[in-house]
């Protein structure tokens, strides 16, 4: 292919439809036929990235190999595709403007007044080019946050209809994902709002190509006729998106619906290869006819919603297929864990995982959690701020200096177990300043992450975090029998603590959820959930 297609993936009617999973999954389609395929997302809020924002505003921020804090739709693309992600795969309008503005002060538009229409669209026109120009990608899908008529995603929109015409014919295409209500009391589905944001599309110079409809009940070809005409698609062109049971049978009902066919009609691209989807639909065989089931409590303190910690949750579906088990997750609120109810709350649980998280908040429940699975012997799993808490617990509770913390809960503690590096201590911008991406760490030999890694001396995993395991106590907490098994040769820091007396009990300070992917589950949620099956089983 001689040059790079592009595919606009536009949302209508109302926010979270799934315009990620359905973006995810035509690529996944046109992957599995041989197309080299990559998915952006275009976000129209001010933020630079979503680093700064509260989990409960936006969901997980998601961090790729390159260090770019991201929106959590990149993990679903990563996921789904098995193809890392970078920097270019997310765009914010703050980053946009900053750029702009900086481009401005340096004098580059001298002369000029700096205005949306060309300084702005043109940015974001490069933008979305740049991965179609690196030569890496036959295919670029690129998912417009919002929702069409948004004030704030006009400057989007504008763009994508100067790349329609600059691109030519059969070379960038729109797919508009939109809803189709269905209204109990009369009975049927209606197609007036899908109309209504295709009219929306059409007042910004758009014409939806093809049009992805989210319903909860089956599309007649009488409604999907009529999509067609007063939407001025072609009929084969009306896609039904149906709720599935699970995010990971969207690939396989778009299929059905063939909208991977009409999408390379349409590119003009040749459709004669037939999707290789063995080993996806060998996960959901596996994912939907589990052997056993386990549960498994995850202990964090943003539980409330769902996709604060979305990247842990996928990454036990993966784990759980290859073991095929069923992972049952009981999320359990940090702040409401006290000395009287741990053991009620942990009852029945066959792994424990102290998720990641900042500030105060919520701590001391999450270190009662891991001392309750450090003392009855339960497997432990935890990621970043999980880690830090296993140190203190340990340190505390082990090794008796009974107000060990990190300086990050309280800066004046004479047991500082986990502190901020020197280089952070200068630092008081927030956004984008923490150690960030992907980092390497030996594994000592004959530790029990050492087997779960395959043996494996050096690794490379995703970090997101500033305070770091302090060297100062690490003899006397290895004396007490708590492992550093992972070192950053680099900087010396230790990344992996392990207690080798216990069945399973692994900190880690970097995030394993990043990387799990359906064709590569991370090896060690693989090796905690048979852990926890194991426990389960004695």
């Amino acid at each position: 292919m001689s040059q790079t297609k592009y595919i606009f993936v536009t949302g209508g009617v109302t926010s979270s439809l799934g315009k990620g999973i359905i973006a995810a999954s035509l690529a996944k389609l046109l992957q599995a036929r041989g197309y080299k395929t990559t998915i952006q997302k275009l976000d129209p809020y001010i933020n630079v990235d979503p680093g700064t924002l509260n989990p409960y505003e936006h969901g997980e921020c998601y961090v790729t190999e390159d260090g770019a804090e991201t929106d959590l739709d990149l993990g679903h693309y990563e996921r789904f595709l098995n193809v890392r992600t970078s920097q270019a795969n997310n765009v914010t309008t703050g980053r946009i403007y900053q750029s702009v503005i900086e481009k401005e002060r340096r004098g580059e538009f001298l002369g000029k007044t700096v205005q949306v229409v060309p300084h702005i669209t043109n940015e974001i026109k490069e933008r979305i080019q740049l991965l179609g120009k690196s030569g890496e990608y036959d295919i670029v899908i690129t998912e417009i946050g919002g929702t069409v008529g948004d004030i704030e995603s006009l400057p989007y929109i504008e763009s994508v209809r100067q790349l329609l015409w600059e691109l030519g014919d059969n070379n960038a295409i729109v797919i508009h994902l939109t809803l189709v209500p269905y209204l109990s009391a009369a009975g049927e589905l209606k197609t007036k709002p899908t109309q209504h944001s295709v009219k929306t599309l059409m007042e910004s110079g758009i014409k939806a190509d093809i049009l992805v409809c989210r319903t909860e009940h089956e599309i007649s070809d009488e409604i999907k006729g009529k999509l067609a005409l007063f939407c001025n698609v072609k009929r084969e062109a009306v896609i039904q998106s149906i709720d599935a049971s699970t995010i990971y049978d969207v690939p396989l009902l778009m299929q059905e619906e063939g909208l991977d066919t009409v999408t390379l009609k349409k590119l003009d691209l040749p459709d004669n290869v037939v999707p290789d989807l063995t080993k996806w639909n060998q996960f959901l065989q596996w994912h939907k006819n589990p052997k056993n089931e386990v549960t498994i409590g995850l202990i964090g303190k943003y539980v409330e919603l769902q996709d604060s910690y979305k990247s842990i949750l996928e990454s036990f579906i993966h784990a759980g297929a290859v073991n095929q088990v069923k992972v049952k997750v009981k999320s359990i609120h940090s702040e409401h864990l006290t000395v009287k109810n741990v053991a009620g709350k942990m009852a029945g649980l066959d792994g424990i995982l102290v998720a990641p998280g900042f500030g105060e908040r919520g701590i001391e429940g999450k270190i009662k959690a891991v001392q309750f699975a450090r003392e009855n012997k339960i497997p432990f799993l935890g990621i970043c701020l999980g880690m830090q808490m296993a140190v203190i617990e340990y340190a505390r509770n082990v090794l008796g200096l009974a107000d060990a913390c990190s300086t990050e809960m309280k800066p004046n503690t004479p047991y500082p177990v986990i502190s901020i590096m020197e280089e952070q201590k200068s630092v008081t911008d927030k956004g984008g300043t923490m150690r960030l991406g992907a980092w390497d760490c030996h594994l000592e030999d004959g530790t029990l992450v050492q087997k779960v890694y395959n043996g494996a001396s050096e690794i490379s995993e995703r970090h997101r975090h500033r305070y770091e395991f302090n060297n100062e106590f690490k003899k006397q907490l290895e004396e007490a029998g708590l492992k550093a098994s992972g070192i950053n040769k680099k900087t010396g820091l230790v990344e992996i603590v392990e207690v080798p007396t216990h069945p399973w009990f692994v900190g880690v300070q970097y995030h394993p959820e990043y990387k799990s992917t359906v064709d590569n589950p991370h090896p060690l949620f693989v090796s905690f959930v048979k852990a926890a099956l194991e426990h389960q089983q004695q």
